[in-house]
């Protein structure tokens, strides 16, 4: 079974000279998955942990009830730029540090702007 391509594998710089369809649909996809404001709050509470942080520490720094942080945890994940590690019945996340590296480069508009 082949593994399942992220939004972060796919997407190609905003500076690129031409992107076609697939790379402009996965490019849409990972800034989609910023665009709320809580998920950018998770993306930063994870990035500053230096362990992974188990989806019940969350909730309160969120003040969100845990099927909402959940869903945005999803979102993140399906995108590629959080781990997910199952430990028991926990879900424990961590930074995928590659995607972060792919989203700098995405944004990467040197040469091209202004």
């Amino acid at each position: 079974m082949a593994a399942v391509e992220t939004a972060t594998e796919c997407c190609a710089p905003l500076g690129a000279l031409t992107l076609d369809e697939d790379e402009a649909l996965a490019t849409a996809e990972l800034f989609r998955a910023l665009g709320d404001p809580a998920r950018v709050r998770i993306v930063n509470l994870v990035a500053t942990r230096g362990e992974p942080v188990c989806a019940c520490e969350l909730y309160e720094p969120l003040a969100l009830s845990q099927p909402t942080v959940s869903h945005h945890l999803k979102k993140l994940t399906d995108v590629g730029l959080l781990d997910r590690e199952q430990r028991g019945k926990w879900a424990y996340f961590s930074l995928n540090r590659d995607a972060v590296w792919k989203l700098a480069a995405v944004a990467d508009l040197n040469g091209v702007c202004c």
